[in-house]
């Protein structure tokens, strides 16, 4: 069972930067490439990926909406991602979840939900106008 906790989340007027963390613990279980992520969910929305990283080959997938303003990194140990956030807009505003899960083909199911095994608690980026 993997263990994931982010931080980093805040309040930060548009336009601003956050940088969020996300350490696991645990041995994760599947089958294939391990993928580490992020996810966000605004209020009465649905959950959307934001970012993933393969953490072997260090391949990234962005969502369009962060292309050019987000980028995720591993750490050296490669159970620490992160996410460097820039030129911040309301839009963001959301509880972004670091997940983490086990499967092929990524480069065209990164954004998938159900293929995440774990899941943190949630850190929240709230962007003022």
């Amino acid at each position: 069972e993997v263990q994931l906790v982010e931080s980093g989340g805040g309040a930060v007027p548009a336009g601003g930067s956050l940088r969020l963390s996300c350490v696991a613990s645990g041995d994760s279980h599947g089958v294939g490439p391990n993928y580490m992520g992020w996810f966000r969910q605004a209020p009465g929305q649905e959950r959307e990926g934001v970012a993933t990283i393969d953490t072997y080959s260090g391949s990234t997938y962005y969502a369009d909406s962060v292309k050019g303003r987000f980028t995720i990194s591993q750490g050296h140990l490669k159970n620490t991602i992160y996410l460097q956030m820039t030129s911040l807009n309301p839009e963001d505003t959301a509880m972004y979840y670091c997940a983490q899960g086990r499967f092929y083909w990524g480069d065209r199911r990164w954004s998938r939900r159900d293929l995440y095994t774990d899941w943190g608690q949630g850190t929240q980026v709230t962007v003022s106008t």
